[in-house]
């Protein structure tokens, strides 16, 4: 999709008004929505109704796309760019779900989600639920394979997005690699905030640091404050609470 076109389609959507009843499912199956502020929920719902549009999303495994799987989906995904830009997913096409754990031809044993190069997020239903009834664990399975979208926009899964300034890049490079040695060494202060399967390599770091971000900020902050100034910096607001 050119860029041109792009954009002329997103304001045409924008235009549209909100589906009503999507509000009773947020409210119903999204906790970190009902703490948005009046003016972040009105940009949330501006960019969600843009993506839930916009990407096409596609049931597998008998699984039937509602608009209550439509707009929740979405929601997980334009959590993470509401201070940054639909832009970073322009290269996402299709969100393929499923009922709950599923098998791909390229990976061993089962699956909850997976984010492909070509421009597709596979996720499981029922782990999105629970990524979502579990709000301050570090688990969630959306969360984590969009924030390897956001990665993936710059070219390549790395475990570094398109950051908002050049000038960010050296700090993020010693940051992120500095927290990603010491998870892998079994450090106490990281296993405290990240899942170890954030020391498989740099991608999965930063998807797993997200997922802790947004879902542990306060141990973040208080026991990895470099780490959580970084992923501040880049996601562009503070999801402590209060804040």
């Amino acid at each position: 999709m050119s860029g041109l076109f792009r954009t002329l389609r997103r304001r045409r959507l924008l235009r549209r008004p909100f589906p009503p009843e999507w509000l009773g499912y947020l409210e119903q199956r999204v906790p970190f929505f009902r703490e948005l502020a009046p003016p972040q929920r009105e940009r949330f719902l501006e960019q969600l109704k843009v993506f839930a549009w916009e990407k096409e999303f596609i049931g597998a495994g008998g699984f039937s796309i509602t608009d209550e799987v439509r707009a929740v989906v979405s929601a997980t995904a334009v959590r993470l760019v509401l201070y940054l830009d639909l832009s970073y997913y322009d290269r996402l096409r299709e969100v393929i779900v499923y009922p709950d754990a599923f098998r791909i031809p390229d990976r061993t044993g089962v699956v909850l989600g997976e984010a492909k190069n070509w421009g597709t997020v596979i996720l499981s239903w029922q782990s999105v639920l629970a990524g979502l009834r579990n709000p301050h664990d570090g688990h969630s399975t959306a969360t984590h394979e969009f924030a390897h979208v956001l990665d993936r926009e710059d070219g390549a899964f790395d475990g570094t997005p398109q950051l908002r300034r050049y000038s960010h890049y050296r700090a993020w490079a010693s940051v992120m690699g500095e927290h990603f040695l010491k998870l892998r060494q079994g450090r106490s202060l990281e296993r405290q905030v990240l899942d170890d399967y954030g020391a498989l390599n740099e991608a999965e770091f930063f998807a797993v640091a997200t997922e802790s971000f947004f879902e542990k900020p306060l141990q973040m902050r208080e026991k990895t404050p470099a780490l959580y100034e970084e992923l501040r910096r880049f996601y562009g607001g503070d999801p402590t609470p209060g804040m």
